[in-house]
């Protein structure tokens, strides 16, 4: 069995885990707010942010400086002591660095542009900088490790891939410990392409709400350290599948995702009754939370608590996935109440099939929490945490 020795994380509801868990048991984000000079077209949006001073990236490392590398940095040093121990037991060559990303190092390459259109150069800014494989390359040098280090970028669901990824390495031998997350910063780039796919909300995103629009986009990082050595939260199971169906629709009976959940269950030796929680992907999109409620329904019934947390955290992108993880983990190892789904900003979709969506807070009953990511491309990512 492979546990999540630790964890720590940075998102709009803060910057610790001792803060985040605070925030999302009063369902209050202080990095979610309006925010000037990203959306082409109107003077200000929703979205969620980190807030405060982020640990800087120096100079030595000039070649991955950027916002998302150093959300990593502010990640990694809430787990510093336990990754060093973690090194010092089994050794530098026999520790991964598996991430998720989807922007990486994109908007400083989007400001070198910038300034190159007005005849400026940047001299502080390099190509790699910006390269998908740039996170985990970084992450490894920093640490000095010489195990396997790469990237994973399936879209929403890479950070959630990164850790099966992960646990694939420990299983087949090649490594003894994984570290495993991912970040993403907020672009221009992704905020305006998603509004020119008409999926994103300049608003506050109102998940499986009547009037839903699309999402807000957030910023964040996670990182998790995954071992053989006990501990008290386990990976009990996880699914993946790439339905290729369409490449920024779902299918449209869900296919992928049932396969992908059914797969976590099937796995950890679980049934949908063993189930005391889902972390929705819930994207505040017309089609996205119609059809995930349609799986939920499908599988599970009204049976299973569930919610999408997407309001306090914005959709994090490629950290998505690592970033509801790490939230699950905090309801395990906190004995946190369920978060519900905030319907006094917003009317419920009573036209959704019935699932058990939270309208307000409600205990824990089964230490046993599903996370699911379902991505543009069909690329689908469910993962079973659990207390042991």
């Amino acid at each position: 069995m492979i546990y999540l020795s630790a964890v720590g994380m940075v998102n709009a509801l803060g910057n610790s885990a001792d803060e985040i868990a605070a925030n999302l048991n009063a369902g209050v984000a202080p990095g979610m707010r309006q925010r000037a000079g990203w959306l082409q077209g109107l003077p200000e949006a929703v979205l969620g942010g980190v807030e405060g001073d982020l640990p800087p990236v120096p100079g030595s490392f000039s070649a991955h400086r950027s916002r998302n590398n150093q959300l990593l940095l502010a990640a990694l040093a809430q787990i510093r002591p336990a990754v060093d121990a973690a090194i010092a037991r089994v050794g530098r060559d026999r520790v991964a660095v598996v991430l998720g990303t989807s922007t990486s190092g994109l908007d400083e390459g989007d400001e070198y542009v910038r300034r190159a259109q007005n005849g400026e150069r940047s001299p502080q800014w390099q190509y790699p900088q910006q390269e998908l494989g740039d996170p985990s390359r970084f992450l490894a040098s920093w640490l000095a490790l010489d195990g396997p280090a790469y990237t994973i970028s399936t879209a929403c669901s890479s950070s959630a891939r990164a850790i099966i990824s992960g646990r694939r390495l420990i299983d087949a031998g090649l490594v003894d410990v994984a570290i495993v997350g991912g970040a993403d910063s907020l672009s221009r780039m992704p905020v305006n392409g998603f509004n020119s796919l008409e999926s994103f909300s300049p608003t506050l995103c109102e998940p499986f709400g009547r009037n839903r629009r699309g999402i807000t986009i957030g910023e964040a990082a996670a990182l998790m350290v995954l071992t053989r050595e006990p501990g008290e939260i386990a990976l009990l199971g996880a699914g993946e599948s790439s339905d290729a169906y369409h490449i920024s629709a779902p299918h449209p009976q869900g296919e992928g995702a049932i396969r992908a959940i059914t797969q976590a269950l099937n796995e950890a030796g679980m049934t949908a009754a063993d189930v005391g929680y889902i972390n929705l992907h819930g994207t505040a999109t017309p089609l996205n939370d119609r059809i995930e409620a349609q799986v939920i329904h499908d599988l599970f019934g009204d049976r299973v608590p569930c919610s999408s947390t997407k309001h306090l955290t914005g959709h994090t992108l490629g950290a998505a996935g690592i970033t509801e993880a790490a939230l699950s983990w905090l309801i395990l190892t906190r004995d946190l109440p369920l978060p519900p789904q905030d319907f006094s900003r917003y009317a419920p979709d009573d036209t959704l099939p019935t699932f058990g969506l939270l309208h307000q807070s409600a205990p824990l009953k089964k230490a046993v929490i599903l996370s699911n990511s379902f991505a543009f491309g069909g690329n689908n990512a469910s993962l079973l945490l659990g207390r042991v």
